[in-house]
């Protein structure tokens, strides 16, 4: 069963209603057979570390760069999506239907991991800064002015 839904209620409340017109107008528009999915929202520090962890003092291959705090993820403003296709995960970012969802993402105000500066390009990821960098945003985590998925002071 498809958890996108779910997964764009984790997003911070800015985000989620835009998130979710972006991703129906991005299952609208791909074909039959295609589908794209929301993989992650809102990501914990732990998850974050956990997953930072991977490739470096953990089995497995990296898979990011953001330590926790770093990551947008962990102020619920960006998600990663994959697309079924044919009821099979594709994370083939050369498949014919990724910058569909890519470019529809974008339209409505998401940065895309793929254009990304320097050599590590995140393809399955897209974020809404709003104007913050992710050491604005640990600033106000650390001070408690942020709490992910509520109304936070500067948004």
């Amino acid at each position: 069963m498809d958890n996108s839904i779910a997964q764009i209620q984790t997003l911070h409340p800015r985000l989620r209603q835009i998130a979710l017109q972006a991703y129906q107008e991005a299952v609208k528009n791909t074909p039959a057979g295609v589908h794209p999915i929301i993989t992650e929202g809102y990501r914990s520090f732990a998850e974050s570390d956990k997953l930072y962890a991977q490739g470096r003092t953990a089995p497995g291959a990296i898979v990011t760069n953001a330590q926790s705090g770093s990551s947008y993820h962990n102020y619920g403003l960006a998600i990663d999506f994959a697309l079924v296709v044919d009821g099979q995960t594709n994370w083939d970012e050369h498949h014919p239907n990724w910058m569909t969802v890519v470019n529809i993402f974008k339209k409505h105000g998401f940065t895309w991991g793929g254009d990304f500066a320097g050599s590590f390009k995140d393809y399955p990821h897209l974020e809404m800064r709003f104007g913050y960098n992710w050491r604005d945003l640990l600033a106000l985590h650390n001070t408690n002015q942020f709490i992910p998925r509520t109304t936070y002071v500067r948004i």
